[in-house]
């Protein structure tokens, strides 16, 4: 019998596989297609203090291989969350809420109203910083340390998981000032900031001009910097980006990823993440493999 279970930070999960923020939505919808109690954790729709009505029309462009979306973080906010979603959510599975803000301000209070509340909070960097002049607070190791310091000193009882950015120089640099900065856990990859043209029209396809790129063509990106962030820190790394079935995620826990998210995936196929789940347990029935988690960071490079 395969053991599927990994601990994060001490909270223990079934299985190593997480619906990824914003393709999951909180769950209901899916629920009605399988029970989502067979999963790992769900990575929440990113939340704000306010509630935020998202970017115009059109945010979802299609692509070869991957799709871009500009959704601009829609959401009812984290009261409405708390009072609709949250406990209906904790008794199905574990619950990881991502957060996201416009200032540090908005991470600290965020932060303190969740802590206690969920399984943890997943920090998103990659929103546009309104004290920097849009900049994300996931681009310099500078304000990585920064934010996430800000976010740890609001978490009493709550680990904290940041989640990086790939439009970086350096991923391994980021992990590590995250880490310093009091992350207990990383996630990553987030979406890779790309474009797509109505050439009819010679105008880009998304409202927004650009928009964030996931599927499964992001798949050799996210392994690297997975790779790169689990070797630089010593700290879990949640590994995602591009993972359609149960090989791609023995990949990122090769890679030294502790568990993975699924994303894009989800659009495809409602029922993506117990395939994988099956898929790994028979993955590791026919490899002799006891423990799933003991696959995390047995890649070996070449010399």
């Amino acid at each position: 019998m395969v053991d599927l279970s990994v601990n994060i930070c001490g909270v223990e999960l079934k299985n190593p596989v997480i619906p990824a923020s914003g393709t999951f939505g909180f769950g209901r919808e899916f629920n009605e297609i399988y029970d989502i109690s067979v999963l790992g954790g769900v990575a929440t729709k990113g939340l704000t203090l306010e509630p935020r009505a998202g970017n115009p029309v059109p945010r979802i462009a299609e692509s070869k291989g991957v799709i871009l979306n500009s959704v601009g973080l829609q959401n009812p906010g984290v009261e409405s969350f708390i009072e609709n979603d949250l406990n209906w959510l904790k008794n199905k599975t574990r619950v990881l809420a991502n957060v996201a803000g416009k200032t540090l301000s908005d991470y600290e209070k965020i932060c303190a109203r969740l802590d206690g509340m969920v399984d943890f909070i997943e920090l998103n960097i990659s929103c546009p910083n309104v004290k920097a002049g849009g900049m994300a607070f996931g681009i310099k190791p500078e304000s990585v340390k920064e934010v996430t310091h800000v976010a740890k000193s609001a978490l009493k009882k709550t680990p904290l998981i940041v989640k990086l950015s790939p439009n970086v120089e350096s991923i391994a640099r980021n992990a590590i000032a995250a880490e310093e900065g009091g992350a207990d856990c990383l996630s990553l990859i987030n979406t890779i900031t790309g474009l797509a043209v109505d050439i009819e029209n010679r105008r880009p396809i998304l409202a927004n001009n650009t928009g964030g790129v996931s599927g499964a063509g992001v798949k050799p990106i996210a392994l690297r910097m997975v790779y790169e962030a689990a070797h630089a820190v010593n700290i879990p790394v949640i590994g995602m980006g591009g993972i359609t079935c149960a090989e791609d995620a023995v990949e990122f826990l090769m890679a030294g990823a502790v568990a993975v998210q699924v994303g894009t995936r989800n659009f495809k196929n409602s029922r993506a993440c117990p395939d994988i789940i099956e898929g790994l347990r028979g993955w590791c029935e026919r490899h002799g493999v006891e423990k799933v988690s003991s696959l995390t960071g047995t890649l070996k490079f070449y010399q």
